[in-house]
């Protein structure tokens, strides 16, 4: 691919814009569902444990997905990649909009991912090889616009429609924006790639497959099914054992489907383990806000969706000016100030009480997704500037397979940790209203303890994503500008040894 783009003396704008539009569509799809879900749940007549795999199932075709897609970018043109994505993602909405039974559903749902799997590692290794290191901090900012963007008007679209029309319509509004993206691309699409002999090894793609697949539904279920469930710690277990596999076999290969040699490159190992970190503590706020402003407060949808919104607005206007900023001075500056924000706003959400005011949450928030905005792209970017253009697909692949990892990690992680102390909130309030009060709690008194106990859970939940973000911190100051390293093409061993006999001999 990168032969096809650096052919043409300026950026491809025009594939640029095909391929974000499509982004947008696939991004925004993402956070659609998550308000419809309830809706589901009553329409297709399942229990919340099943409705959450339209989300888990999304998450792990992602996983399975995102790491082979290193393999496609050098082997398929930008023009072939997009037209599958997009194919996929169309076919997979149309399906989903006229599901009457919840497997059919699901299926829709998995399709997408397929789809929506390509798009975003294919649009970032496209900006990579499209502009130098001096202006791509410029260009990624306008990619997290549009990263950033999506998400950001999605809940409050989601529960306007789901308020006015049936959850369907989720589907049928995006379906013909879908395949106008998809007709617009078959025209205005036409780059080419030479020939390349490049085959995928399907002994590691299953290794893959079940590595980070197995570590996805394992951390995902961790909330629902609990910690000591063989379903958990199974799968987990052998996504681990999987993935170690998966990682050694890599190693020895001349050309590894997912190269992890891109570790050893300082700056995009760094910024690997901060975007790990962060996405973690940014779960916090997207998990944990939603159920203390609807189950403790009472908000509807759409309202606990417009509250999210100003904060995710001002996230998407920012990222091109971040990206202007970690062209001028980097991402060191970008990241402290980020995570220190971050950090502060963070702690603050671990006071909330059970009249904390809307107003105060929306500010809270705002702000603190003001820091996030100067944390995860200038840092992401930061990284990938140092690895060699032929590394560029692994970079990507390899940061969005991680951070589908740690997001399912944090996620299951934070309801842990509020499910448990909220029972122990629960168990020590009621033993303390059992002093004080003669007899049994009434009803109303057991609902106010349930109440206070899931506030202190969320609470704790956040004082622990802040010290995430506390991590994310420290490790921001080891931060330095990074210079591209050489694109040195390793020789391979036969062409070693008769280069060597040709010194001897001479």
């Amino acid at each position: 691919m990168e032969q096809s783009i650096k052919k043409i003396n300026r950026p491809p704008y025009g594939i640029l814009a095909v391929l974000m539009i499509g982004a947008f569509i696939t991004f925004l799809n993402n956070t659609l569902l998550n308000i419809a879900l309830p809706s589901i749940m009553v329409d297709l007549d399942v229990e919340a444990s099943t409705v959450q795999w339209l989300t888990t199932g999304f998450m792990l075709i992602n996983g399975i997905m995102i790491p082979t897609t290193a393999f496609l970018i050098q082997k398929y043109s930008v023009r072939r990649l997009f037209l599958t994505a997009m194919g996929l993602f169309a076919a997979g909405t149309i399906i989903a909009g006229i599901a009457h039974s919840f497997p059919v559903l699901l299926i829709a749902r998995m399709v997408q991912a397929s789809g929506s799997a390509i798009m975003m590692p294919l649009l970032m290794n496209v900006m990579l090889v499209s502009f130098p290191v001096e202006k791509r901090g410029a260009a990624m900012g306008v990619f997290g616009l549009v990263l950033m963007g999506a998400p950001a008007i999605g809940p409050t679209l989601s529960g306007w429609i789901v308020e006015h029309y049936d959850w369907r319509m989720l589907f049928h509004f995006v379906t013909p924006i879908a395949i106008a993206v998809l007709l617009i691309g078959f025209f205005l699409l036409k780059d080419k790639k030479e020939k390349v002999d490049i085959r995928l090894d399907l002994f590691s793609l299953l290794l893959s497959s079940v590595g980070f697949g197995g570590l996805l539904y394992g951390f995902s279920s961790a909330g629902s099914k609990g910690w000591d469930s063989p379903q958990v710690y199974g799968t987990i277990i052998i996504g681990i054992i999987s993935l170690v596999s998966f990682i050694l076999r890599q190693i020895k290969q001349e050309r590894p489907m997912l190269n992890f040699g891109i570790y050893k490159y300082p700056m995009f190992a760094l910024s690997s383990v901060i975007s790990m970190v962060i996405t973690m503590a940014m779960f916090s706020g997207m998990l944990l806000l939603p159920i203390y402003v609807q189950t403790i407060r009472g908000i509807s949808p759409l309202d606990a969706g417009l509250m999210m919104l100003p904060g995710a607005v001002l996230m998407a206007l920012m990222s091109p000016i971040t990206g202007k900023i970690f062209d001028k001075y980097g991402g060191r500056i970008l990241a402290i100030v980020g995570l220190v924000i971050t950090t502060v706003t963070t702690y603050y959400f671990s006071k909330l009480t059970l009249d904390t005011s809307y107003t105060h949450l929306v500010i809270l928030n705002t702000v603190r997704m003001f820091g996030m905005s100067m944390v995860m792209m200038p840092v992401s970017t930061n990284g990938l500037n140092q690895l060699p253009a032929r590394y560029y697909p692994h970079g990507t692949a390899m940061n969005n397979t991680t951070q589908q990892v740690s997001g399912a990690i944090g996620t299951a992680f934070l309801v842990t940790i509020m499910s448990n102390r909220t029972e122990s909130y629960a168990s020590e309030f009621a033993a303390t209203a059992m002093k004080n009060a003669v007899g049994q709690p009434t009803a109303e008194m057991q609902q106010q303890i349930a109440m206070r106990a899931m506030l202190e859970g969320i609470n704790d939940a956040f004082l622990v994503a802040t010290l995430f973000a506390l991590i994310a911190l420290i490790l921001a100051f080891f931060i330095k500008r990074a210079k591209q390293a050489e694109d040195i093409i390793e020789v391979k061993r036969p062409e070693k040894e008769k280069a060597t006999k040709l010194i001897v001999d001479n």
